[in-house]
C-alpha cells in the first residue's frame, strides 16, 4: 500500500479544484428542477442529509459510479436536495418522498425511477443507466 504524503495530497487537492466545474454538485434551490426539465435535461435528485449514514453511502457508490463513467456528469443534471432545509418543500411533497436517501430520476413530466434507501451497487448503477439511456436518446 503507498502512503500519500502531504505534497501528493496537496497536489491532488489542487487539480480536484483545477478541473472545475465538471466536479461540482449542483445544490437544489426552489425553481431549479423544473428550469432543467424545461430545457429538456434528465434530472437524478438526491434527497440526503449531512448526518445520515444511508445518504453517505449511496454518496460513495455515485461517486465511483460517476468516476468509471464520464457519460453520467456530462449528460445528467445530478442535483442534490439537502432534506434538513426541504424536507417539508413543494418539490419534496409533489414527488412524495418519503425521507432522506431517496434517489429520483426526472425526465420531463415524468418520473423514470426511484430508490428509497438503497445503497447497493447494482441497484444505483440501474437507476443512474437509466437517466443515461434517457439524456441520450432522442
Amino acid at each position: 500500500m503507498t502512503r500519500l504524503n502531504r505534497r501528493d495530497f496537496i497536489l491532488s487537492a489542487a487539480a480536484l479544484v483545477a478541473a472545475g466545474p465538471a466536479l461540482a454538485l449542483t445544490e437544489y434551490t426552489p425553481g431549479l428542477v423544473q428550469q432543467e426539465l424545461a430545457e429538456g435535461k434528465t434530472v437524478f435528485l438526491d434527497f440526503k442529509a449531512s448526518w445520515c449514514t444511508t445518504c453517505a453511502a449511496q454518496e460513495r457508490v455515485i461517486s465511483a459510479l460517476k468516476a468509471e463513467n464520464p457519460a453520467y456528469e456530462q449528460a445528467i443534471s445530478f442535483i442534490n436536495v439537502d432534506w434538513d432545509t426541504y424536507s417539508n418543500a413543494d418539490l419534496t411533497k409533489s414527488l412524495k418522498i418519503p425521507r432522506r436517501s431517496t434517489l429520483v430520476v426526472l425526465k420531463g413530466d415524468m418520473e423514470l425511477g426511484r430508490i428509497v434507501a438503497g445503497t447497493g451497487r447494482d441497484e444505483i448503477k440501474a437507476l443512474m443507466d437509466t437517466a443515461l439511456q434517457a439524456a441520450t436518446s432522442a
